[in-house]
Order: C-alpha cells, then structure tokens, then sequence
C-alpha cells in the first residue's frame, strides 16, 4: 500500500472516531468555551475534545509527524508530514443544532502553508448528514464507493457557494464578490462549513466555491479532494490579510477567477 493510501486510511479512521464524539457531544448539548476574533467566532468545549482526541492518535500511530489544529496550534515533527486539523469546522452550525458541520483531517508534506505544502491525503467527515469524503493524491476522490467528479457543464448557469467573514468590516468586500459571481450562477449557497462546501465541489453537488480569509485547517483535505475529483483550487491575493479561495471545475474557476480577481482586499 502507497504512502498516501495508508495516510487516507489513517485520516478516515480518526475522522469517523471523532465524528462520533462530536454528533454525541451534540446530543448532550453544546457549552460554549470562548470567543475568538469576534463574539460570533466560536469555540465549543467540543472543538478542543475533538481535537485532543485527533492529536492524541495521530501521535500514537505517527509520533515523528507534525501538526497543526484550530484550536491547539501547531507541534513540529521530523518526517516531514504535518496533520492539518479542524476539528469541528462550521462551528455556529454546530453550535446552533444545523447538521452542515465536519470533522477535517488532513495530510500534506513540507511546510503547513496552503502555496508551500503537497496535500497528501484527506478527509472530510459529515457525521450529522452520515458521509464521509476521502482523498489520497493519485488515487482519486471517494464518498462511500462513489468516486468523485466536480462538474464540467453548466448549461443553466454555476450552482456557487460563498462564506462571508465574521468581521462586520469584511462583509461589504464579500458581497461586492457575491453580486460579481452571480452574474454567471444559476443561484447561491452559503452553508457555513468551507471543508463541507469544498467537499460538494468535488461531488459535482455545487460547480464552484469562493471565499475569502479561509485558514490552512479550512482547506487542507477540501482542496485535495477537489483536486482528485479534476476540479482546480486556487489562492489569490495570498499576501493580504484575506487570500481568495476559488474551487471549481476547470470552466467555471476560469469565470469566476476573470469576474473576481478585479476585486482586492
């Protein structure tokens, strides 16, 4: 078995493990632990379970790799493999019973920077909706036995999904984006959870995706299975506070790059 395939294995095992912590510690209700940029930014005591529970074995089962989690930071390593983690991504639905939310693992080598590191493996776990999403680099992009294809055709216009950062500040510059891309969009998403959204890109569920401000942790195994599936992921204004994010199949990320790329941060 390749490298990838057993880091893919090992991801998929912890995401499920800790899918169910989170959906369990759902049921029992959620406890809010902190506000982080803004009091809309939120961490739940089951973000930092979750996630101690994902270092915990990653570290058991590769102890020479890194890592990097939303809420405990980053830890360096010598294999060169860093785990890029969010444990709980789509928070606020997490927070308030709305089943859009994921745990998400991923692989990369070299530095844990989206523009420096090669994604090696990934998953995306839904646990709330019963799917999980998996990558390994050459092997393609899976949801169950299904492998994945992002969308190549859109007669009726791009179905897109966006997020809009929690600073009040950044929402006119997200919905300046919003009126350009609709434009070509057939109509708009907007779920709340980027691994999830990047995720139904790959499964041809939307034919594109932008956003800006999005983190390593948001994209890591999202980027990768969009890229398995033969969709293409870009960041654009990468030494700005808030980098653009487009994913999409080859066609629609070229309409959405020439409508967007005209706006900066």
């Amino acid at each position: 078995m390749s490298l990838e395939l057993e880091l893919r294995d090992l991801a998929v095992g912890i995401a499920r493990e800790a899918g169910e912590l989170a959906l369990r510690r759902r049921r029992e209700g959620v406890h809010l632990a902190a506000t982080k940029s803004s009091i809309a930014d939120i961490v739940t005591e089951a973000d930092r379970e979750v996630e101690e529970l994902i270092r915990g074995r990653l570290t058991a089962a590769r102890p020479d790799d890194g890592f990097l989690g939303e809420e405990s930071g980053a830890g360096s390593g010598t294999s060169g493999i860093t785990w890029v983690v969010d444990p709980i991504d789509g928070t606020v639905n997490y927070a308030y019973g709305m089943p859009a939310y994921n745990v998400s693992i991923a692989a990369v080598r070299g530095e844990p920077v989206p523009e420096s590191w090669e994604a090696l493996a990934g998953a995306v776990h839904a646990p709330a909706l019963g799917e999980i999403f998996t990558a390994a680099r050459g092997h393609g992009a899976w949801v169950g036995e299904t492998r994945l294809s992002a969308t190549s055709d859109t007669p009726a216009g791009a179905l897109l999904a966006t997020g809009f950062g929690y600073d009040p500040a950044t929402h006119e510059g997200d919905l300046a984006a919003v009126r350009r891309a609709m434009s070509m969009a057939r109509d708009l998403r907007r779920s709340g959870s980027a691994a999830l959204d990047l995720a139904y890109v790959a499964a041809g569920r939307l034919d594109g995706y932008f956003e800006r401000g999005l983190q390593p942790w948001d994209l890591a195994a999202g980027a990768l299975l969009v890229h398995e599936a033969g969709g293409v992921v870009t960041r654009h204004d990468v030494g700005s506070a808030r980098p653009l994010l487009i994913a999409a199949g080859p066609d629609v990320h070229a309409r959405l790059l020439a409508l967007l790329d005209q706006i900066r941060e």
